[in-house]
């Protein structure tokens, strides 16, 4: 699958570097931003009780 990308982006490899770390970015923000606020009230860690 990287391999598939790296590919398929253009320029030279510099650019491709910087390109390939804009596409990682954009998608850690996605997750961070859309994706675990989303699913955080699904998830049982919230439920925490002691006896």
């Amino acid at each position: 699958m990287y391999g598939w990308i790296w590919r398929h982006l253009p320029g030279p490899v510099a650019l491709r570097a910087v390109e390939a770390l804009v596409l990682v970015a954009a998608v850690v923000a996605l997750l961070m931003f859309v994706v675990f606020p989303w699913l955080e009230p699904m998830l049982p860690f919230n439920d925490v009780s002691v006896q």
